[in-house]
């Protein structure tokens, strides 16, 4: 195997990159160089000590040199592969995404993908995203990029409105929980252990807003076991990895009662965590106040939690660079290894990922960002079509969806005009007056507008 040069954009992150270099060691194929690139230096240059640490581990079984590159062209010149996992802003802007909206009655469990603050955060996130696809059409062009970041089907919208020809998908694990729900529904209905590789889910729709139209292990239907599960399960919930009531001290958790009310109404099942499929919705169905959301057995993800948290994985972080805390080497159970190893040729791989629809997602315009399987071969992705949606459920994909692609197109003609008109329409702001929704999205550009100010004429 030749070595190959990965480039990672964000690579001062406390999360992905560090699940990805655990991974990335444990692999026994593959060899070569990382360039992490980073805003914050410092964190870049703590995450190269610790690959370098995980890699002397007598366990780890690849060989990469990690390096730090202090321009962007440096770290993509050359690259194979490039990851992007950025936080677009500081937590003070989502703070003003998040908790502003509460003001006018608006509740957002997640707030980094749809409403009020997946559109602000868009509008910081893709004048950022048209600098990368720019560098990469100079430094690397052939290269297979991944995306991480949130709102994750504008990122990859506005990677291809720059760079067409770029070769671009983005990732995202949440399908992987509800492969892991339809698991437990097999094994506590038909008394069948199974692993979420073990069994094929249709999926369609777009990220965090995604559907399962059908899943199968072997000759077994899983889809017509859910009757039975979802009348069992559907008032006290039902959590594939914990109790059902863990969100009430696990902000991420939930009891996937939207999601089997989902299946209930429309007869395919979300396939995203309950907090990011509530946020897709009108804001009187499952967001209506913090009691609905305790009602539907999900949390609030605060901003005051993030930064607790951040500031938790800095201290870990700063703590394994100085040899004060073990590192551990484990499987992550996230897929990015495996799509690279499925595009180097080592495997054929069957994963969903987000690419621009060319027909595999029937019923949504052609070059909108969708999220279907897609076939992972030796220099190649393929999506595969998914089967068509309930008429019902493709409704609310289609507004969510066409909301996305008016979100790209302001952000690319930076038309305030069309952005608002993209923030009126999504369904959390679905209880607003036109005149307080100006206001609101008046004051998120007010309040997020260092930011905005370098691409946007604010008033």
């Amino acid at each position: 195997m030749r070595p190959i040069k990965i480039a990672y954009i964000g690579g001062g992150s406390k999360l992905w990159a560090r699940s990805f270099m655990q991974d990335l060691a444990l692999d026994p194929d593959l060899c070569g160089q990382v360039a992490l690139y980073d805003i914050d230096l410092p964190a870049a240059r703590r995450n190269q000590v610790i690959a370098t640490r995980l890699h002397a581990k007598p366990e780890a079984r690849s060989q990469f040199v990690y390096t730090v590159a202090e321009d962007l062209d440096t770290a993509l010149t050359g690259a194979d592969f490039v990851l992007i996992s950025i936080l677009p802003g500081t937590f003070r802007e989502m703070r003003c995404d998040v908790h502003m909206p509460e003001e006018y009655g608006i509740w957002q469990s997640v707030g980094d993908t749809a409403g009020p603050g997946g559109v602000l955060r868009a509008m910081r996130t893709l004048p950022i995203y048209e600098g990368f696809a720019s560098a990469i059409r100079r430094c690397c062009p052939e290269a297979w990029v991944l995306n991480l970041t949130n709102p994750m089907t504008a990122c990859v919208k506005a990677l291809y409105q720059s760079f067409p020809e770029i070769r671009a998908f983005g990732c995202c694990h949440e399908v992987f929980h509800t492969q892991d729900f339809l698991c437990c529904v097999l094994r506590e209905t038909a008394g069948i252990k199974a692993t979420r590789r073990e069994i094929f889910t249709d999926v369609s729709g777009i990220n965090h807003f995604t559907w399962i139209t059908g899943a199968r292990y072997g000759e077994v239907d899983i889809m017509a076991l859910l009757p039975e599960f979802v009348e069992k399960y559907y008032r006290q919930g039902y959590n594939e990895s914990g109790p059902a009531d863990a969100y009430k001290t696990d902000t991420f958790s939930y009891a996937n009662r939207v999601k089997m009310d989902l299946w209930l109404r429309y007869g395919a099942l979300g396939a995203a965590g309950d907090r990011h499929l509530a946020e897709f919705m009108n804001n009187t169905w499952y967001l209506r106040d913090p009691e609905t959301v305790a009602e539907w057995k999900f949390a609030l993800t605060t901003v005051d939690w993030r930064e607790a948290n951040q500031a938790r994985q800095i201290k870990e972080s700063q703590e394994m660079a100085q040899g004060l805390r073990e590192i551990p080497l484990a499987p992550s159970g996230e897929e990015l290894v495996r799509l690279l190893r499925g595009i180097l040729g080592l495997e054929t791989v069957v994963s969903n990922v987000n690419m621009p629809n060319r027909g595999q997602m029937p019923g949504l315009p052609l070059g909108s960002v969708v999220e279907t399987n897609c076939v992972f071969t030796h220099n190649s992705v393929v999506p595969v079509t998914a089967s068509p949606l309930p008429a019902g459920a493709l409704a609310l994909v289609r507004r969510c969806s066409d909301n996305v692609d008016l979100t790209c197109q302001g952000c690319a003609e930076r038309d305030l005009d069309k952005l608002f008109a993209a923030f009126l329409n999504q369904p959390l702001c679905s209880g607003l007056t036109i005149p307080q929704a100006r206001e609101l999205f008046s004051g998120m550009c007010r309040g997020t507008r260092e930011y905005l100010d370098p691409y946007y004429r604010l008033w």
